[in-house]
Formats: C-alpha cells, structure tokens, sequence
C-alpha cells in the first residue's frame, strides 16, 4: 500500500499464487458437462411432478374461470387423491367433508364435472360396495 501500512495477515501465511483461469471454451465445456450431469441425476419423480403441475396449470389457465367454487373443490380434491394408475377413489361424504360444503352439493358437483368433461365416474359406489372410482381431466374435452 501506498501509506505504507501492510494489510493484516495471520502468522505463518504465505500468499498464494494467482489462479490461472481457463479460456473461454474450457469455461463452456465444463458448464455442459455440469448440466449434463445434473440431468442425468435427476430422480424419476422429477418427471412425473411436472406432469402434475402441468395439469394444474392447464385447469388455472383453461378450465377454472367457468366453475362454481363447489366444482373447484370437488375437482382438486379428486386431482389431489390421484393414484398413479390415474384413478381417484372416494366417496361423495368424504368429498363433501373435505371440501366444507354439503354432501347434495358435491353430489350436484360432481354431475356438472361430469357434463362438462373433466369428470368421468369409472365405479359408482354405494354403502355395501365401497367408494366411486373417478378419473379426472384438466381440460373440457372436445
């Protein structure tokens, strides 16, 4: 330094050598071979996560500005309890507990998801044999 004080240094410290940095192209073949790697240790769930929220965007995008709140509810609940073969699989009550709305109501919900598309009733269950089986679609099908 110009005022003639020297910067404070732990004892036994030496400076270090300057790092020599690689040129340009060296930088890019490191920075894809990083993204290739990060890509290939991506989990398997990884995918399937952004096939559901894609779903999730599509209804928000498309679909959500023309149902009742009890139709949003009853659907997302349905979209939310989604096993991988695609099937939804529960009762009217439990929606209609979940939901916070009447079981009539999600009775009423249900059939107007079903004429609009984004339903299908694949099992229609009763006391004695278990609860409905739904398949459930993000966009009104044509």
């Amino acid at each position: 330094m110009s005022n003639g004080i020297d910067p404070p240094t732990l004892p036994g410290c030496s400076v270090l050598p300057p790092m020599d940095l690689p040129d340009d192209s060296s930088r890019r073949q490191a920075g894809r071979a990083e993204q290739r790697n990060a890509k290939q240790t991506r989990s398997p769930n990884c995918r399937k996560t952004a096939d559901r929220f894609r779903v999730l965007n599509m209804f928000g995008d498309f679909t959500l500005r023309d149902l009742s709140r009890a139709e949003i509810a009853v659907w997302l609940l349905l979209w939310r309890d989604t096993k991988p073969d695609g099937l939804a699989c529960t009762s009217q009550a439990d929606l209609a507990r979940r939901a916070g709305i009447a079981p009539k109501t999600t009775g009423r919900a249900v059939a107007s998801l079903r004429r609009r598309g984004l339903l299908t009733v694949v099992f229609r269950g009763s006391l004695r044999r278990g609860p409905s089986k739904y398949r459930v679609h993000p966009l009104v099908s044509q």
